[in-house]
């Protein structure tokens, strides 16, 4: 059997009491190696209020979390019976197994919390002349010095005042010299 995500519905404002709970039992009953991950997918708003910036967390799905898990009677069982879980989503009647969620509908929230990068193709090459296009270096040129795949960045040397000086940028923000 598989790991896969499963979508459980929990009385609403419990959701990281849930995500406790669940990391708590899975650990005294001994199922880390049927439940994974147990996620509360949050997005960040930014609200300025009286002048002052405001980072807070609204979650995406109220009343939700996720569980990485294989899906088992016992991982079933442990999941159900957690305080303020109602059930999973997905599954036609108490007794029944859930529905997992497909793999793209996984990837997409994962890479909204950040999680999983989408993958990003580069075209690329150090020591090539390439334009900034957004940002406060916005139009100028320069050659790229190296490049971070895993991070997504590029470090540019740019020619400011008459010197050149290194800027790290994000792969969006570049474009070739046509």
């Amino acid at each position: 059997m598989e790991k896969q995500w499963f979508v459980v519905h929990t009385y609403s404002g419990y959701e990281n009491k849930v995500k406790t709970n669940l990391e708590k039992r899975l650990a005294s009953m001994g199922m880390e190696d049927k439940i994974f991950r147990i996620l509360v997918p949050e997005d960040e708003e930014t609200e300025i209020k009286d002048g002052k910036k405001k980072v807070s967390k609204k979650k995406v799905f109220p009343g939700y979390v996720l569980a990485e898990m294989i899906m088992t009677d016992d991982s079933w069982y442990v999941v159900r019976n957690t305080p303020g879980v109602t059930g999973f989503v997905g599954s036609a009647g108490s007794g029944s197994k859930p529905t997992p969620l497909l793999p793209e509908e996984v990837d997409s929230v994962l890479k909204r919390m950040g999680m999983k990068e989408a993958p990003v193709e580069i075209d690329f090459e150090t020591g090539e002349t390439v334009t900034v296009t957004e940002g406060p270096f916005a139009n100028f040129t320069g050659a790229i010095e190296h490049i971070d795949l895993d991070r997504h960045k590029v470090k540019v040397h740019v020619n400011m005042f008459g010197r050149e000086t290194p800027v790290e940028l994000d792969f969006s923000q570049i474009r070739r010299l046509s």
